[in-house]
């Protein structure tokens, strides 16, 4: 399993010469290395409805004709761009043959601005993602501050790697991530969601290095890198 870092939340990560990509935001980030046009995937999946989790999501699967998986109220809007969608919600789970995806739950928030700036519509429920395939699981749990059910994923699944925001003033920062990681008992951990904007700037190698001292490995990736499980 190849896990790449596409910048802020989105990962991409391979599998059996198929792939996922996860809350595709490419064309907003100026420091991203990839484009769009140049993801090649089989799944887009959607944590939640805010533009720095969705905006490249209708190119991306409208370029490679496949769905994009999100809860219902967001698949929905999706399919007003002309998307196919796979509408799912939280505790449900979806088996893509090359992998599985069950959606679970986060503390965030969730809506979709219009483009006239002045009105917000509801986006669903906010959520993260346990993937599974090749005998590995892989938690994403979207943007999310530190909530006590975290240990109980722990206890229901064998995290081989946790990918958590720790860029604080919108998500739990690198304090509340490194217990996030203990208390889902992830044999590794991958920081993303920060440095993007000026108030979500933080050191990840200083919390790669106070993971260390739990006894958990954590890896810093730059955009466009990979790591391989």
């Amino acid at each position: 399993m190849k896990i790449i870092y596409h910048g802020h939340s989105c990962i991409q990560i391979e599998v059996s010469g198929k792939s996922l990509i996860i809350d595709p935001f490419l064309r907003g980030n100026p420091a991203a290395v990839t484009k769009p046009e140049d993801v090649k995937t089989d799944m887009v999946l959607l944590t939640h409805a805010h533009v720095d989790h969705i905006l490249d999501a209708a190119p991306i699967a409208l370029q490679n004709n496949v769905p994009v998986v999100a809860n219902v109220e967001l698949a929905g809007y999706m399919e007003g761009q002309g998307v196919q969608t796979i509408g799912m919600n939280i505790g449900g789970t979806v088996d893509f043959g090359f992998a599985k995806a069950t959606m679970i739950h986060a503390f965030h928030s969730s809506g979709i601005t219009l483009e006239d700036g002045q009105k917000a519509i509801y986006g669903g429920m906010p959520a993260g993602f346990i993937i599974q395939a090749e005998g590995r699981t892989v938690v994403h749990t979207g943007d999310t501050g530190l909530f006590g059910d975290l240990k109980m994923f722990g206890e229901l699944y064998d995290i081989d790697l946790a990918i958590l925001p720790i860029g604080g003033h919108y998500t739990m920062g690198p304090e509340h991530a490194l217990i996030a990681a203990k208390w889902l008992g992830a044999k590794q951990v991958l920081p993303i969601h920060y440095n993007t904007f000026p108030p979500i700037v933080q050191d990840a190698d200083a919390f790669v290095r106070a993971l260390g001292e739990e006894g958990i490995r954590g890896t810093v990736l730059e955009y466009g890198e990979a790591l391989e499980l």
